[in-house]
């Protein structure tokens, strides 16, 4: 009987430790059209769409609490699937990926380079992967709004975001 009990707590410990080891995915906000960020790139020169890029990554409660509550919502879903080439980056992945410039380098790269130190990031772009935004944390249906009239009505030509934001009717 000792024996059975020894086998199946070390087989216990090995299957928790084996777990804790296996790659853990970040995962996007549902009925989006999220793709990588290759194809995302693509996409996004193909049909003249800017580009939201969203870092998540696995674990992380306001990613969850924000596909949730702000991208649940049908007219933010509607607004985002219809007029961006939307991209998911796990800010922890090791997926190596093409920037505009050719440079081949890691999912976690991009989100050090692009400072997603804490998620969500979101990042919105130009089609042609020029960074025009970045904003940290949970956002609400009504912040994904003025970002699309910020990121569409290129406002981004002529003032910052928060200027913009502040100037808000």
């Amino acid at each position: 009987m000792g024996m059975d009990l020894t086998y199946h707590s070390r087989a216990l410990v090995f299957g928790i430790a084996l777990a804790a080891c296996a790659p853990a995915w970040a995962d996007p906000p549902e009925g989006y059209p999220f793709v990588d960020y290759d194809t995302g790139l693509t996409q996004a020169k193909q049909a003249a769409k800017p580009i939201l890029l969203y870092f998540g990554r696995y674990g992380c409660g306001w990613c969850a609490y924000t596909n949730r509550e702000t991208f649940s919502n049908a007219e933010i879903k509607r607004i985002y699937a219809e007029n961006y080439a939307l991209i998911y980056v796990d800010a922890e992945g090791g997926k190596r990926i093409a920037l505009p410039s050719g440079e081949r380098i890691t999912e976690a790269d991009l989100g050090a380079r692009l400072g997603a130190f804490a998620t969500p990031l979101f990042v919105f772009m130009t089609p042609e992967g020029r960074v025009v935004a970045k904003i940290p944390g949970y956002k609400t249906v009504d912040d994904f709004k003025d970002f699309d009239r910020y990121v569409r009505g290129k406002h981004y030509e002529r003032q910052g975001l928060l200027e913009f934001l502040k100037a808000k009717p």
